[in-house]
């Protein structure tokens, strides 16, 4: 199934999630010069990564993806991609990803695990996200494939496929749940992944809507799917900074903007970064007709598809109309509940990361990478899990946006 294992982890630069470009083109067209840190965290404390990567193989990956531009025939299919009629991107933002050269990045060693910085402008280094993660994930499982005998390897592999087959016969009996395909940042490697999309397209072709992975989307003629992450949240928090009520007020800017550039496409809006408690009484009446709908990505998923619900009938809203996409480590059985559950009450469909990309039945990992300062503030993301709580000032930031949550699970994905 590796037919390569000397092949380079990034080959492209479309290998990598929509909602990077996304935000990068936003962040391009008004916050250019907005200095931003990425840092890289490893969750799985069990997990000492320099045991199993050497420091040296990260620089070569790394390395590599600095020398790597996009090509002219990428940039073709980024300059045509379109929703409903209307183009994604613009012709300058394809002017400044021709150019582009990505850089600014550091490695340390603590002994441990890797501490990954990527520093430079918000435009400029933002890409690093997800690329970061499929290097460090990629590696790890090299390391332990190497340690494997060939038949264990096969076994590994055919256990892979027979997971996934499961899945599909799952789905098969459940045609009316529709998801994409949202696995890049943490795939066992980029061959088992496009193997994974390949088989989903020709088994549940009509049940898949789409990849985030932009670059599997161009190769395999697929809808590539993706609107933005934390990031925006994050970093507008250190853009308007002035005080805690500007940081408060920050959050709304970004639907505020993000309307602004991409007017009705792309409408689906991140509800945890700081509690979704906060953002249903932060998203306006205007705003919540406005929108297509919402993600969830931590908590738990009844109980916020439930207050979803009641928002929108609260403001008059017929939640039939609207859509919850569902990304938090979803496997098939919370798939098929959540799709039975909310069925004719509101539009849902999931974001199938994970457990699809990368369930051979080895142990995951839950390796994320953040934006840590931006505007040379530190940032924070509290969500719905307080467990997946990340930044210097978390308790600063709970009293600005009023956050109660109690619920701590283990970040498994």
């Amino acid at each position: 199934m590796i037919k390569n294992k000397s092949k380079r982890v990034i080959n492209s630069l479309l290998d990598l999630d929509l909602y990077k470009l996304t935000m990068c083109q936003l962040a391009f067209l008004f916050f250019r010069n907005i200095p931003v840190v990425f840092g890289f965290t490893n969750r799985t404390k069990t997990i000492k990564l320099t045991r199993h990567i050497k420091k040296n193989d990260l620089l070569t990956e790394f390395g590599y993806i600095s020398g790597l531009r996009f090509r002219d025939d990428e940039l073709d299919y980024l300059r045509n991609l379109e929703i409903m009629g209307i183009r994604i991107f613009r012709e300058s933002f394809l002017g400044f990803l021709k150019n582009l050269q990505l850089s600014g990045l550091n490695i340390e060693d603590d002994g441990e695990s890797y501490k990954i910085t990527a520093q430079g402008s918000w435009p400029e280094v933002t890409l690093w996200e997800t690329l970061i993660l499929s290097v460090v994930n990629e590696l790890y499982y090299r390391r332990i494939l190497q340690k494997m005998s060939r038949a264990e390897r096969k076994d590994l592999f055919a256990e892979g496929q027979r997971r996934l087959e499961e899945k599909i016969k799952i789905l098969k009996k459940n045609p009316h749940i529709v998801f994409s395909e949202f696995g890049t940042r943490r795939r066992f490697s980029g061959e088992w992944q496009e193997y994974i999309v390949k088989r989903l397209a020709q088994a549940v072709p009509c049940q898949l809507a789409g990849t985030s992975n932009v670059y599997l989307a161009k190769k395999l003629g697929l809808k590539p799917i993706g609107t933005f992450a934390h990031e925006m949240f994050m970093v507008f928090s250190g853009i308007f900074h002035e005080n805690d009520d500007d940081i408060l007020k920050s959050h709304n800017k970004v639907l505020q903007y993000w309307k602004k550039l991409y007017k009705n496409v792309l409408l689906i809006v991140l509800t945890d970064t700081y509690g979704s408690d906060f953002f249903f009484r932060d998203m306006t009446l205007e705003q919540a007709g406005e929108w297509a709908g919402l993600r969830h990505d931590s908590g738990d998923p009844v109980e916020f598809g439930e207050k979803a619900i009641k928002f929108y009938q609260d403001k008059g809203i017929d939640p039939r109309d609207k859509i919850i996409v569902f990304s938090d480590g979803l496997d098939i059985e919370t798939i098929v509940k959540l799709a039975n559950h909310f069925q004719g009450r509101i539009k849902v469909t999931f974001g199938w990361g994970t457990n699809l990309t990368n369930d051979l039945g080895l142990k995951s990992l839950s390796l994320v990478v953040k934006a840590v300062k931006s505007n040379g503030h530190d940032t924070v993301k509290l969500s719905d899990n307080i467990a997946k709580a990340i930044g210097r000032e978390v308790e600063r930031f709970k009293i600005i946006f009023s956050y109660k949550v109690e619920f701590s699970e283990e970040c498994k994905y």
